[in-house]
């Protein structure tokens, strides 16, 4: 897993762990001193924040504990996997596109980074040059042959 990923997950994590131990608390008792709490409107915002923090804080520790099982060794060497830099013809453009293979976190289509769980990441994977693959897009099918590519082994 890149480091900088690790971090971003690990530093929010932090920030989230902060927010409901010690603010969320210190605005719930403010909010219990109002009073009536049926029709509190500081205390019920403050609850479903914490529900939030709370739900925000398992998605984000289960996403890093995915992460960290990550084994370059499992990662094919002649074939797409994450971390592979692909060039593929998109037949219906007619057009050559470049991607690279990326954790969710790191994707930003606008810069070729797409997620090995995006529609094209997913349809690639396994992939090698050569082959032709029809992918299920939001925008309708799309069908790519596969012209070159690097793996993660390649770039290091």
């Amino acid at each position: 897993m890149p480091i900088d990923i690790k971090k971003k997950l690990e530093d929010e994590i932090q920030s989230l762990e902060h927010e409901i131990n010690h603010e969320l608390p210190n605005e719930l008792r403010r909010a219990r001193a109002l009073g009536d709490l049926s029709e509190n409107a500081e205390y019920i915002m403050a609850k479903q924040r914490q529900d939030y923090v709370a739900a925000r804080l398992v998605q984000l520790k289960r996403r890093l504990a995915d992460l960290s099982l990550v084994n370059l060794n499992n990662i094919p060497k002649d074939r797409i996997a994450f971390g592979t830099r692909v060039i593929l013809y998109d037949v219906d453009r007619d057009a050559e596109v470049e991607y690279k293979l990326v954790t969710t976190e790191e994707s930003d289509v606008s810069k070729g980074l797409i997620s090995t769980t995006s529609p094209i990441g997913r349809g690639l994977m396994g992939r090698k040059i050569g082959d032709t693959v029809t992918v299920n897009t939001p925008n309708g099918a799309r069908e790519f042959e596969v012209r070159s590519m690097v793996t993660i082994y390649d770039e290091l």
